[in-house]
């Protein structure tokens, strides 16, 4: 395997997906080929948040959203589960795999269900929105067990996993492939201790990676504006929308590069303020690709829309990425946490 240094991941996926035609992302088989390229070089083998280059990591899942929100989705979840294998010491990850996480557990869903027969561990169940759901070769996934929630490590081709057809009927990151799977009596490995998923540290380190690739998708949505600024004059209506654009874009940096440092300063959480730096960067982030997408589109109308397909395809996916954030829900939840820990502004 081929390996990018540290520093130059950001830029490497830049040089990686610059003059590519990306359009072709939008069919899984496709996606799935440009990751396991991205694997291959190393590219998505980023420091561990939390080691004093995290924003190394967070540079290189900017560099990916920007390339294509598709990429972003299912090289953040490798990344992501380098990080958690290492963080809990679960098995090695193998050479040339690609792995994904699959935690989501929306209310109402039973969910996947663990037990420990024979001397190993077995899952059974259906889990919805797996991204990469025919792509990944390995998952970490969420299963209920006696003792609570537990993480475990599957290997997605042995017999008893499949990925349910007409369950992922999306247009917007409709390459990410994120069907249900389907598991029956699939051999597992346990990764931590119940509950070991969502206390450590870097559950809520790495959801500020999530937060990386929405900023990346704004810049690729924004780069059509900026593509029309070099073809014609803008109006003053456009200029102003060029401008409000820049200070969200620069907003998001900000808090993102705030982020790391914190991170990197506390790497245990011994403070406790894992939540509130991960809340306050989505806050920021989410709110910075909504007014990118608003505004863009009121500058441009609907001529790229319509005729632009990589953007268009760019406007889709960045709208159905961004409700990986559940909205106001995570507001009320993070102005909580802010009472908590006391206000600092």
């Amino acid at each position: 395997m081929r390996t990018a240094p540290k520093a130059s991941k950001g830029l490497a996926i830049s040089e990686w997906w610059q003059g590519r035609d990306l359009t072709g992302l939008s069919e899984p088989a496709t996606a799935a080929r440009a990751v396991h390229e991205l694997v291959d070089l190393g590219l998505l083998t980023l420091p561990r948040p939390g080691t004093g280059n995290t924003s190394v990591r967070l540079s290189a899942l900017i560099a990916l959203g920007a390339a294509d929100c598709v990429l972003a989705r299912l090289g953040e979840g490798h990344a992501d589960a380098l990080a958690i294998l290492e963080e809990l010491g679960g098995p090695d990850p193998g050479a040339g795999r690609l792995w994904g996480v699959w935690a989501a557990q929306p209310p109402g869903v039973a969910g996947l269900e663990a037990h420990f027969r024979d001397e190993e561990w077995w899952v059974d169940g259906e889990k919805p929105y797996c991204s990469g759901a025919a792509a990944c070769d390995s998952a970490l996934v969420t299963a209920s067990t006696s003792l609570g929630t537990q993480l475990f490590a599957v290997d997605l081709r042995q017999s008893g996993v499949e990925a349910l057809d007409g369950t992922w009927p999306a247009v917007g990151m409709a390459g990410s492939d994120s069907r249900s799977v389907r598991f029956q009596r699939v051999a597992a490995v346990a990764v931590g201790p119940p509950g070991a998923y969502v206390d450590r540290p870097g559950f809520w380190y790495g959801a500020v990676g999530v937060a990386a690739c929405w900023m990346g998708g704004a810049l690729g949505v924004a780069g059509a504006l900026t593509q029309a600024a070099l073809e014609r004059d803008l109006d003053q209506h456009a200029l102003a929308h060029l401008g409000a654009v820049d200070g969200a874009l620069t907003a998001m940096h900000a808090v993102l590069q705030e982020a790391a440092r914190d991170i990197d300063l506390d790497p245990e959480d011994r403070q406790g303020r894992a939540s509130l730096i991960a809340r306050r960067a989505r806050t920021v982030v989410e709110w910075g690709s909504s007014l990118v997408l608003n505004r863009v589109g009121r500058a441009l109308g609907a001529g790229p829309l319509t005729q632009n397909a990589a953007h268009s395809r760019r406007v889709a996916d960045l709208t159905v990425y961004l409700r990986q954030s559940h909205a106001e829900r995570d507001l009320v939840a993070h102005g909580k946490r802010l009472l908590e820990a006391g206000v600092d502004w």
